[in-house]
């Protein structure tokens, strides 16, 4: 078994003072760079992953996705905007442990990190099967949108799914209720 960590969309727009912050983003980043540095360092209390990579929205002109009028649902403020401050990383997380990072969004919306490819143009679906990756870890922002998508997807993908809740933050408590029973109802573990 081969185990990979999918760490969803944590950026700038997405945690407090973003565009479109989530509630306890920029905690999610502390802790997922404490846990990816647990990692880095070895030893027997780092967590079994092999790979390590990210996503990120990537947006140049994402049409409908973005909207001055957003309804929260299918429209959205502008965010993730390539070339802004708001599509970087948050700073307290620390991007060197990824492999590769998946950008999705250019030119339409994009939740899954499934729709999105690396620098060579490798789908992450691509890129995990070629490295003989059966299980994945996902965590990251949003719970319920972008973690959520990806979650399905990988298991849509063949791929043994496992969220980990701890080092995820929702939009809110209901959506975010309500996507931890979608994905374990299909199939992801939740941690």
């Amino acid at each position: 078994m081969t185990r990979a960590l999918i760490v969803v969309d944590v950026q700038n727009d997405f945690c407090e003072g973003g565009s479109l912050p989530v509630t306890g983003g920029g905690q999610v980043a502390r802790d997922v760079d404490a846990l990816l540095r647990q990692w880095a360092a070895g030893g027997p209390e780092a967590p079994g992953w092999d790979h390590v990579v990210a996503t990120k929205d990537h947006h140049v002109d994402p049409g409908d996705h973005w909207s001055s009028e957003p309804d929260f649902a299918t429209s959205w403020p502008v965010h993730c905007e390539v070339g802004t401050a708001g599509e970087q990383f948050h700073p307290d997380l620390d991007p060197a442990p990824f492999e590769a990072v998946f950008l999705k969004g250019r030119h339409e919306a994009a939740y899954s990190g499934f729709e999105g490819h690396d620098d060579d143009g490798a789908t992450l679906a691509d890129w995990l099967r070629r490295r003989g990756v059966t299980e994945v870890d996902v965590c990251g922002l949003a719970t319920d949108h972008c973690v959520r998508a990806t979650a399905l997807d990988a298991v849509a993908a063949g791929f043994g799914t496992r969220l980990l809740s701890r080092l995820c933050a929702g939009v809110a408590p209901e959506t975010t209720t309500a996507a931890l029973s979608e994905l374990e109802a299909h199939g992801v573990q939740v941690a």
